[in-house]
């Protein structure tokens, strides 16, 4: 027996990558409407990453994608702000599930009960529905043709199942109703359990060929018209009353209907259910996880791995624009500084030649204004004060 666990609190990790999970589903399990799907290209981190890239580069991909809008990108953000508290980010990464894990045999040749703990991950339906749909997806996408088989080598049980299909597009259900139709050719069998047949579509449900109905209890009109619906999928056998039986049944009884030698769907028939030789429950921690470490599958699954990716590589791109802009800044500064330095000289420059050329102006003027009172003064008077004029402004100059 395998233990599995999107927490990885209960099993070996179940992880897959975002890519692997296709626009769909991840469109599905995000709540985005088919423009916001349209926005989605890769670990949650990755993809966090990647939404806030698209957010600012948005009129670079507008070409090529289309409109980009503000309010797709929040939409976006909060929904995997949302997912990421539920565990969403647990369940991203990587070692990613090999399916072919499921099919290991042990050394006698025994097959390998592999059980999806689901305790907390029920408590996030979009999350559980998700993880179960990937896993059929991917089984059916691996697993190669073996044609019809007398048993089949794998066999899915889906509990709580009406989760896998609550809320789902068309689109989505057509390609589940597909996977369903085919994937018997790949060996692989399936049970959807639910309370009520009529929890499943109308599509899903014509495709399932073997049913086993537990009790039904009708209290009110709407419950007696489920049980009247649900009686209405078996094949009719004359010495049952349906409606009535479903309501009869006790502990260990169930209404049974398979498919004969031919293919065909046998009548309805009240039948008594053998109970497990097994222990009934849960086991205990201690053992389960002993049963975790001694598994093979736990070298591999036991840790997780992150690789570059879109995360790192749009880290590292933001790191070296910021190192360019810090360059171009620095660079930009070192210019500024040189400029200014420059317009700096050049302004002593101009305020030397300016004081130059008004010391030059008043010498001219006073050698003028002495010429002309040495020539009004005339004699040896005007000349001796001329003189001393033209001495003080000389010597002054000199």
């Amino acid at each position: 027996m395998e233990f599995w666990d999107v927490l990885g609190e209960q099993g070996h990790p179940l992880r897959a990558t975002v890519s692997e999970l296709g626009p769909l589903l991840l469109a599905r399990l995000l709540g985005l409407n088919d423009t916001q799907e349209g926005v989605l290209l890769l670990d949650l981190k990755d993809l966090q990453a990647l939404i806030r890239h698209v957010g600012t580069e948005a009129r670079t991909y507008q070409i090529q994608y289309g409109n980009v809008s503000a309010a797709s990108i929040g939409a976006i953000q909060r929904a995997l702000l949302d997912l990421e508290q539920q565990a969403g980010d647990r369940f991203f990464g990587e070692p990613a599930l090999n399916v072919m894990d499921l099919l290991q045999t042990d050394a006698n040749g025994h097959g390998v009960i592999n059980i999806l703990a689901s305790k907390h991950l029920i408590q996030a339906p979009k999350l559980y529905a998700t993880v179960l749909l990937w896993l059929l997806s991917q089984l059916y996408n691996q697993l190669p043709e073996v044609g019809d088989r007398d048993q089949p080598k794998l066999l899915l049980v889906f509990d709580e199942a009406h989760l896998l299909f609550d809320g789902a597009p068309a689109v989505l259900l057509e390609k589940v109703e597909q996977v369903v139709r085919l994937i018997r050719s790949k060996g692989v069998g399936i049970w959807f359990c639910t309370q009520n047949p009529m929890d499943l579509p109308g599509p899903i449900l014509g495709q399932l060929d073997n049913r086993v109905q537990h009790a039904l209890r009708a209290f009110t009109p709407a419950e007696q018209k489920l049980i009247e619906a649900a009686a209405t999928t078996f094949r009719s056998n004359p010495d049952l009353v349906v409606e009535e039986v479903i309501g009869e049944l006790a502990v260990g009884e169930a209404l049974v209907s398979f498919l004969d030698a031919q293919g065909t769907p046998g009548v309805v028939e009240r039948a008594f259910v053998v109970p497990p030789f097994s222990r009934v429950g849960p086991i205990p921690t201690e053992q389960r996880q002993a049963l975790i470490a001694a598994s093979p599958l736990q070298a591999f699954y036991g840790c997780s791995d992150d690789r570059e990716s879109a995360y790192e590589r749009l880290a590292q791109r933001a790191e070296k624009e910021a190192l360019q802009a810090e360059k171009e800044a620095t660079a930009a500064a070192r210019q500024a500084d040189q400029e200014q330095a420059r317009q700096e000289r050049a302004w002593e420059r101009a305020d030397a030649q300016a004081a130059l050329r008004a010391e030059r102006e008043k010498e001219r003027l006073l050698l003028s204004l002495a010429g002309e009172a040495g020539h009004a003064l005339g004699g040896r008077t005007g000349r001796s004060l001329a003189r001393c004029l033209m001495g003080g402004l000389l010597g002054r100059r000199g």
